[in-house]
């Protein structure tokens, strides 16, 4: 059962819509006479009362709530009852099928397959994830393996005469024990285990098998323990005196580190740049410019090293050449700065700043979203299925990349098969070895794995309906409860609407929007991923961006490659770019690839006058169809003159025009600016372009992976590799659409970077898809008519979908439970620590010595 104030996790009889709205008793209106001596007095009382509130606001007001369950009758002149808002718990959907084929493992699915792989008929010599080290073979993840298209279609389009496909599972497991040690993914299956189940390995849908060990995942944020705790105490006269800081591996340990990435450029070695920062809060925030280059390749940390030092800009190539430096006086020192004490490392925190400039009426509580009638999206908790307004979709989750989207359906024609963020990159510029070593691919993380729990009325509205989501690990399953959430909008504006004056010509439709949203918490940045529908078919796709900066050490060798944003910390210069897989079926399967796009024409015409000339200059649109996917992967064109779209050839609307799913660009439509990078060679080469367009294939689910972050030389997926050089006319086609921020950091990002600003989006709308603007059909609109005499009220019809009024419910009190575990055995795990947590979480974005 869910806890009290748990907005989402509604019991089986509400959803089901079987409870009855209660009503508020409210007291009898008076007579008219005395409603208006009522009435007058409250006005004058009002308005002396409102004088004073607003000269002399309280800095802790009390101000009137929704919690307030009576009504006085006074000023509605109504006689009837005014009954509380009903509950907002979605009514139940009703998916397409039974069985969501996408679905996630279950946490009984993941302990069964745990076992029948760990069993010494295997042959593997698995030792329990979390007893392991990085030495010893062991299970790494588990997670649904999808299935075929085709099989998932069949079962889509007919269940009643077709079951669902068979489910695999997804394991990969390290190899640490082997003489040569490598990672190795699995396909297992059919599940539920039983006699049938097989083991294999999942080796089709890569480019190199098997996987690199240098490339491997990060057991804990612990691993380069080891190593620091055998260097750093022999450092700590010289940080002591230069940082005022050491690392001895004990809870007081004023200094953290963090490293950069990749680590390797074909697999060969395991090296990394360590950046120290200081041990408070936003570390991000605190670089102290000091930084060792260090080898753990393999897997004994006896044999690991640091290679370099760096200070100042001054290189060492080992530690006593640094402290001889050091005690002799050549050591150049940085000059103190004032933000060097710790005790001033407020700043980076959210606290409130003091002093802070007060906004006038900012005591009160801002406005709230309210479905008067009730929520107006359904929702099947056990299949996670929503419709709204003639959408339908399933969900599905996954350790990578998080929520992606399945068989999107408008008006009941699929639109997309899957809808899925693919990878998440993140390259940096500096002067230092830091910065200008970094080239993130978020997926290694785990976007899914990093997803958090939302902040109930902050990250959502109060009346959002939760989904959980549960991933899988070597040390057993984390579930969030409010994973995902969904809610209806008012955008605040018509999604159409005129001003006119014959009949039928002036009217408006109302916005609304259904979004869905998760967030993930990667290390030190916040990444909001939201999919908007609206009622005209179209679906926009936005990223957001918060959290902290990746802050690098400000001096003035720093000019050109980020912004001061204090006296010793800079935001470094950085690229994001997020992609995304579109699966789109157009009026079937069979899709082609147009290319849309306008230029200027001189032209002359008979009836042009000599008052004008005899030409004229204006645009021309000109349309062209990509044939071949070595052509197909493309950036939007000069001033956005065109654009790109999926066809189906074959399906004309009543118009004779093809139907079609256009692309277009929304915020910040970006692609990488650096190409040629050896860290970033050829593992993100989606990247370069705003999208690209291949011919669907089971051996290409994705355009990266896990491993590909440390090995840009030699990636386990090379997306180039799609693109070779098939016919992608009327045939399943996959769209590959980029969004991103060019970040040119200014001190606003301090303390965290705002979601207005870094966001970025696509959409994807109907191009002659439909015979007409299909919001029309909604009734929530108005359509006015012109007075029969002039100076009369205007005539409106609302379609019956007038105003509602109602009192809504109690808001929960706040609450935040965060994180539910599980251990291998499936047993929910003892609560952890904030620290705890904060290992898991942060890796080696922050890693704490500890002995």
């Amino acid at each position: 059962m869910a806890p009290i104030g748990y907005e989402p996790l509604k019991n089986a009889q509400e959803l089901e819509g079987l409870l009855e709205p209660a009503t508020v008793p409210v007291r009898t209106s008076r007579s008219s006479s005395r409603r208006r001596l009522v009435f007058g007095i409250a006005s004058l009382l009002g308005l002396v009362g409102c004088a004073a509130f607003y000269a002399l606001p309280p800095p802790h007001a009390r101000y009137a709530t929704e919690q307030s369950s009576k009504h006085d009758g006074l000023f509605d002149g109504s006689d009837e009852t005014l009954h509380r808002c009903p509950s907002n718990l979605p009514p139940l959907a009703t998916p397409p099928t039974k069985t969501n084929p996408f679905a996630s493992l279950t946490v009984p699915e993941t302990v069964a397959i745990d076992r029948w792989v760990s069993s010494p008929a295997r042959g593997l010599n698995l030792t329990v994830g979390d007893k392991a080290s990085i030495s010893d073979n062991l299970i790494y993840r588990i997670e649904a393996y999808r299935p075929a298209k085709k099989d998932a279609v069949k079962y889509l389009d007919n269940p009643e005469t077709n079951g669902p496909p068979e489910r695999y599972a997804h394991v990969v497991i390290h190899h640490g024990a082997a003489s040569e040690p490598y990672v190795q993914d699995y396909l297992v299956g059919p599940i539920p285990v039983s006699e049938k189940t097989t083991m294999r390995k999942l080796s089709e849908i890569y480019h190199r098998d098997p996987i690199p060990y240098n490339a491997r995942a990060f057991l804990t944020s612990g691993e380069l323990t080891p190593l620091l705790a055998r260097v750093m105490p022999g450092l700590s006269e010289a940080t002591e005196e230069l940082f005022g800081g050491s690392v001895r591996g004990l809870p007081n340990d004023t200094m953290v580190a963090g490293t950069s990435a990749p680590f390797s450029f074909d697999g060969s070695f395991r090296r990394g740049w360590i950046n120290w920062r200081r041990n408070i809060a936003g570390p991000w925030l605190h670089p102290i410019g000091f930084y060792q280059y260090i080898d753990f390749s393999g897997t004994d940390p006896a044999h690991w090293k640091v290679l370099k030092l760096v200070y100042n800009h001054q290189v060492f190539d080992s530690i006593d050449d640094f402290m001889s430096a050091f005690r002799n006086g050549t050591l150049k020192r940085l000059p103190d700065r004032p933000d060097q004490d710790p005790a001033q490392g407020q700043w980076s925190t959210r606290i409130r700043p003091k002093p802070y400039a007060p906004r006038d009426l900012d005591h009160l509580p801002g406005p709230r979203s309210v479905s008067f009638a009730g929520l107006r999206f359904r929702v099947d908790r056990a299949t996670q299925f929503v419709s709204w307004m003639g959408w339908g979709m399933f969900f599905g989750f996954d350790r990578d990349m998080g929520l992606s989207l399945w068989d999107i359906r408008f008006k009941g024609d699929r639109i997309i098969y899957e809808l899925s963020p693919q990878e998440a990159m993140a390259q940096y510029a500096g002067n230092d070895p830091m910065q200008t070593t970094t080239a993130w691919l978020d997926r290694y993380f785990g976007m899914g794995a990093a997803v958090r729990d939302m902040i109930p009325g902050y990250d959502c509205p109060h009346e959002a309906v939760y989904l959980p989501a549960t991933t899988h690990n070597f040390e057993g399953s984390i579930t969030r409860e409010r994973a995902i959430c969904i809610f209806e909008h008012d955008s605040g504006r018509p999604i159409t609407r005129h001003t006119g004056y014959t009949d039928g010509e002036f009217g408006a439709t109302r916005g609304y929007q259904l979004i869905v949203r998760s967030i993930s918490t990667v290390g030190n940045y916040d990444y909001l991923f939201d999919y908007i529908f609206m009622i005209d078919g179209t679906i926009e796709v936005r990223v957001s961006a918060s959290g902290y900066l990746q802050g690098g050490f400000w001096e003035p060798a720093q000019e050109g490659y980020g912004t001061a944003i204090r006296e010793t910390t800079m935001g470094s210069l950085h690229d994001h770019v997020i992609n995304y897989k579109v699966d789109l079926d157009v009026a079937g399967e069979d899709n082609s690839l147009l290319f849309t796009h306008t230029a200027v024409e001189k032209i002359t015409q008979p009836w042009f006058d000599e008052d004008w000339g005899h030409e004229v200059i204006q645009q021309k649109i000109s349309k062209t169809f990509i044939e071949n996917e070595n052509e197909a992967l493309l950036r939007y064109p000069q001033n956005f003159q065109g654009g790109y779209s999926i066809v189906n050839k074959e399906a004309l609307n009543r118009w004779g025009i093809p139907r079609g799913y256009a692309v277009h660009a929304g915020y910040s439509p970006i692609h990488n600016t650096v190409v040629g990078s050896k860290r970033l060679l050829n593992n993100a080469n989606w990247a370069r372009y705003n999208l690209a367009v291949s011919k669907r294939k089971e051996t290409e689910p994705s355009s990266s992976c896990q491993w590909n972050l440390h090995l840009p030389g030699k990636p386990v997926v090379d997306f180039h590799k799609f693109f070779d050089g098939e016919n992608i006319t009327q045939t399943d086609l996959v769209m590959w659409i980029n969004v991103g921020t060019h970040h040119l950091p200014q001190a606003e990002d301090s303390p965290n970077t705002r979601t207005n600003l870094a966001a970025s989006s696509f959409f994807l709308t109907p191009l002659n898809y439909f015979d007409y603007d299909v919001s029309m059909d909604s009734t929530n609109s108005i359509l006015l008519t012109a007075p029969k005499t002039p100076g009369q009220t205007w005539v409106h019809d609302d379609y019956g979908v007038g105003v509602t009024n109602c009192v809504p419910d109690v808001v929960p009190p706040f609450e935040y439970l965060g994180v539910k575990t599980f251990g291998l055995d499936g047993k929910e795990a003892a609560p952890k620590t904030a620290e705890e947590m904060r290992k898991s979480a942060e890796l080696f974005h922050r890693i704490k010595v500890e002995l």
